[in-house]
């Protein structure tokens, strides 16, 4: 009997593959990094076939470590960097243009054009989402109306679109299966959440063939089998989520008042509202969390473009640091004398400012500032953020009583400097699990559990175990004044203050 279950990760800056036994315990891992595009400013791109080859070398690099053959996989499950957005040949599987990663910005003039017709608000209520560049169905557009002939091949039924799950589940199973998740499709701006549906009104507002889209399946369904040339053998594709609902997934926030936050690139919160959707008036999105058995759970969503990403720029821009994790270990040497606040809108501002054409800045400067005031700075910068998410959050849930549970996971919650300092910043405690492998864990529990050979839901929850609780310990002066230089400084870097 097949009892191992395959996660494949693909981010924003690598593929991932991680190797689960019966007993959700890692038993290998493949990962491999491949190349940003930034052909101009506010512009980021990847090569899709990157995002291909990087995915089957991470797979066959974690069943070789793991000493498998792909025979003894149960289920693969996908997870991926959302909102990345690709368009491919139906004939050849040849994407006509690179991927426009979620970061981008280049559509913001549009997105502002379709404001001003007053149609953020039909937007909003269909899909829960805003009129900013971060969703694909403005990406789409773009491709659809850049590549020369692009919109003639797309009505003719010659191009296929889609986030970057429905593009490797096309490219694993050989072209038989175009489809994604309800995660996936309701971060495209043109997928009712309300009806789950795509929004054939939205689709006339973009100028987006129906035609091209995947067909929405639950999180925990069938999406075909992997080609036997691949690995060596067919394996079942049975469980797709986004990555940050993959998190929450794998973070068994189950129950609505629960909370995760991500911390990678970027960072992301999902608070779980139940059946419900709730509609912010904090500039908050609402969301799918997951779909399961046909019933859709939502959640609300606040999203920071850089978290990780500062510190990617201490060590490749400014070039302060020689490794990301070093700069815990930098911060803590800060001088507490100074204050020093980045404002990392690198790529403008996420939740709950959503200011496209803000750019980053640094406040506070003296002469005394180095590379540890950067570093504090820089990962302070991760939990004022985080605050300003929480804050609006708790506005739109208060009804309901305030989020009880906050867990944590990402490549920047290994640091327990980072994690005591947004302990501080929140004022709120701050639960790090045993297992930070969390996006990966959630896709494996949806593949594992369709699959008959993890438990269900319940069981999973109960599985969930605390690493290490982060209790704050920051006076409250010392808060209050931190606090009120951040929204000072955030203040200043809007584009329209």
């Amino acid at each position: 009997m097949r009892k191992h279950i395959l996660a494949i990760d693909q981010g924003t800056t690598s593929s991932r593959a991680i190797v689960f036994d019966e007993k959700m315990t890692i038993v290998a891992i493949g990962q491999k990094e491949f190349p940003q595009h930034f052909p101009a400013s506010g512009w980021v791109e990847h090569d899709p076939e990157d995002l291909w080859e990087t995915t089957v070398w991470s797979v066959k690099q974690a069943l070789k470590k793991a000493k498998l053959k792909a025979d003894a996989i149960a289920a693969i499950g996908i997870t991926n960097q959302r909102e990345t957005t690709v368009i491919w040949d139906k004939a050849t599987g040849k994407a006509i243009h690179n991927a426009i990663v979620w970061q981008d910005r280049r559509t913001a003039a549009f997105c502002q054009k379709l404001k001003k017709k007053g149609l953020e608000p039909k937007f909003a209520r269909k899909t829960g989402l805003l009129l900013d560049p971060y969703f694909s169905g403005t990406k789409m557009a773009w491709i659809l109306d850049k590549v020369k002939g692009a919109r003639r091949r797309a009505e003719k039924g010659e191009l296929l679109a889609g986030t970057v799950d429905s593009f490797l589940i096309w490219r694993l199973t050989g072209g038989a299966v175009h489809a994604t998740d309800a995660t996936n499709a309701s971060r495209t701006l043109v997928y009712n959440i309300v009806e789950n549906r795509w929004d054939d009104e939205l689709l006339d507002i973009l100028r987006i063939p129906a035609a091209m889209l995947p067909e929405v399946k639950d999180c925990a369904a069938d999406f075909g089998t992997t080609q036997k040339s691949l690995f060596g053998a067919e394996i079942p594709i049975l469980g797709v989520a986004g990555d940050q609902q993959a998190a929450t997934i794998g973070q068994a926030c189950f129950k609505p008042g629960m909370m995760k936050s991500t911390y990678g690139t970027g960072c992301f919160a999902l608070l779980n509202t139940g059946d419900a959707v709730v509609r912010s008036r904090n500039r908050l999105l609402s969301t799918i969390a997951y779909r399961l058995d046909g019933r859709t759970t939502y959640a609300l969503e606040g999203s920071i473009f850089v978290a990780g990403a500062a510190v990617q720029w201490l060590r490749d821009g400014a070039r302060m640091i020689a490794r990301a994790a070093d700069s815990g270990r930098l911060a803590a040497e800060a001088d507490p004398a100074q204050d020093i606040y980045l404002v990392p809108a690198f790529v403008g501002l996420g939740a709950p400012h959503w200011d496209a054409e803000a750019r980053g800045a640094i406040f506070g400067l003296t002469r005394g500032s180095g590379p540890a005031e950067f570093a504090r700075a820089a990962l302070e910068s991760v939990a004022f953020q985080t605050r300003d998410l929480l804050t609006a959050m708790h506005r739109d849930w208060k009804a309901k009583g305030k989020a009880t549970v906050l867990r944590v996971d990402g490549g920047m919650v290994a640091s327990d400097w980072t994690m005591q300092r947004l302990a501080d910043i929140l004022d709120a405690p701050v639960d790090r699990p045993r297992i930070l492998e969390t996006t990966a864990l959630g896709a494996a529990w949806l593949a594992g559990s369709r699959a008959g050979v993890w438990p269900g839901a319940d069981a999973f929850a109960e599985s969930w175990a605390l690493e290490r609780r982060f209790q704050p310990q920051m006076d409250e002066g010392t808060l209050k004044k931190k606090l009120a230089g951040w929204q000072d400084a955030v203040r200043r870097t809007l584009s329209q203050n």
